[in-house]
């Protein structure tokens, strides 16, 4: 059985559609690839209430608006480099609105936009471009016991307990080296 998902409206309604011609209720969830007690849920809110529709849920209400949403991601798509409780501080001037730094956050995770490190790349000059390539292709025909005498070695620090000083961009994914997400 696949595992119990939601259906969203369109699903709903060819799901209700297919009851209606008669269609077999494991039938219908093997087609829309959910649980057969979904199904069966959807017909009878549609017996009890005439609508496909789910019902509103409880739970906490939002803090912010779609409004503030908004602008929280164009502060973040503007200055790239701007932290949440940069945006935070701005949106409590602007909005009177009070929020936690990690609503900051989410909210902009909603939007795909996630804290990265920027890329740092060295502007390369003809030069160094010619250098490269000289060292490229004089090491293009290395066989295996040739590359087994060099010794390749990466090297990376963990903070533990501070801030580590590096900063971070808000991007989405595959905006890694566009201008602004590069130092």
């Amino acid at each position: 059985m696949p595992p119990r998902r939601h259906l969203n409206l369109v699903d709903r309604g060819r799901g209700l559609a297919w009851v209606q011609e008669g269609i077999r209720l494991r039938e219908i969830a093997a087609r829309l690839g959910c649980s057969h007690s979904v199904i069966v849920r959807l017909r009878q809110r549609f017996l009890v209430t005439g609508s496909v529709e789910t019902r509103p849920r409880s739970g906490r209400p939002r803090s912010t608006t779609q409004r503030q949403d908004r602008n929280i991601t164009r502060q973040a798509l503007q200055t790239k480099a701007t932290t949440a409780s940069t945006i935070r501080r701005r949106l409590r001037v602007t909005t009177n609105t009070d929020i936690n730094e990690q609503t900051v956050r989410n909210r902009l995770h909603d939007q795909t936009l996630h804290a990265r490190r920027q890329l740092g790349r060295i502007l390369l000059t003809p030069r160094h471009m010619m250098a490269r390539l000289a060292w490229s292709t004089r090491h293009l025909r290395w066989n295996r016991q040739q590359w087994a005498q060099v010794l390749f070695s990466d090297e990376y620090r963990f903070n533990l307990e501070h801030d580590d000083g590096r900063t971070r961009v808000w991007r989405r994914p595959g905006e890694r080296m566009i201008p602004a997400c590069v130092r």
